[in-house]
């Protein structure tokens, strides 16, 4: 089995890099890392939202190009899941060095899980020797998860658990919320028609932080999608908000750990009251 040792950043293409760049410096926090452009690169902006040179990248591309990248601890560990995945089958390739420079690694590599998502392994993510804060007060303590599209959520459950390291926590209907760690969920496949990430989580320290940004969207035009509220699986606090070319971004705070290795998971049915126990009703497609 491919063990992941956490999750690291996504990739996500823009007709609007300007603008995409405004929004994660303004609205989200994040603080601009590195810039790329030609002639080596295609032009993109990497941004910080905790010690890692970037967690989040916006490149001038196809705005359903997302790639979601995790670590591994080794390039022995690195080797042996590209030699695992091509034997299961799974056309595998190899970063390139100007791929690994613009994604602040040392190595990776790149393949699609059955959903057809791009993700990437990847090695020793670069960290920085100045301590992140961020661009407004957003009470940011990470980057911490994503949800995905999955186009069969039991196959794709199988993949994520018996070829990767992640174990169920909770289910909601037929989707999934998988750990790697002791965080509660760092994945969640969401039943959809096509691939693509769904939504990408950033922790903040408290209620207080949610409060704060649930203004600022409200004075700024940008429309709340799901929230305040309250998981009763993850036990987190939670705003999810539209952010470029449609993408939907999450503050929390609070989420539950799972300690024991060995805790089943709880079936939770598809309903609003098991995404939010405050009585919150989500305008995303995926949860309704």
């Amino acid at each position: 089995m491919i063990a992941l040792k956490d999750i690291s950043y996504v990739r996500l293409g823009t007709r609007d890099l300007d603008g995409a760049c405004r929004y994660a410096n303004d609205i989200l926090g994040l603080r601009e890392g590195q810039r790329y452009g030609p002639p080596r690169h295609g032009r993109a902006v990497g941004f910080r939202s905790d010690a890692r040179e970037q967690t989040l990248v916006y490149f001038d591309g196809d705005p359903a190009d997302h790639t979601t990248g995790f670590e591994l601890s080794s390039m022995a560990e690195l080797q042996s899941a590209a030699a695992e995945l091509e034997r299961l089958g799974h056309a595998v390739r190899e970063g390139r060095p100007d791929e690994c420079e613009q994604r602040r690694v040392q190595a990776f590599i790149g393949f699609s899980d059955p959903s057809g998502n791009a993700i990437e392994l990847a090695v020793a993510p670069f960290h920085s020797g100045v301590r992140f804060f961020p661009t407004r007060d957003t009470g940011n303590t990470g980057f911490s998860h994503v949800g995905l599209r999955s186009t069969d959520p039991a196959r794709d459950e199988r993949f994520w658990t018996t070829v990767l390291s992640a174990k169920v926590s909770d289910r909601i209907g037929a989707a999934p919320l998988l750990r790697i760690d002791e965080v509660h969920h760092k994945i969640a496949l969401f039943p959809s028609a096509y691939a693509g990430v769904q939504h990408i989580n950033h922790q903040v320290a408290s209620i207080d932080d949610l409060m704060r940004a649930w203004y600022l969207l409200q004075s700024r035009g940008i429309r709340v999608v799901f929230g305040p509220g309250k998981h009763p699986t993850s036990g987190a606090m939670f705003l999810y908000f539209e952010g470029p070319d449609g993408m939907v971004y999450e503050f929390s705070s609070g989420v539950r750990m799972v300690t024991d290795p060995d805790a089943p998971p709880r079936q939770f049915p598809f309903h609003p009251t098991s995404f939010c126990m405050w009585g919150s009703v989500p305008d995303i497609p995926e949860f309704r």
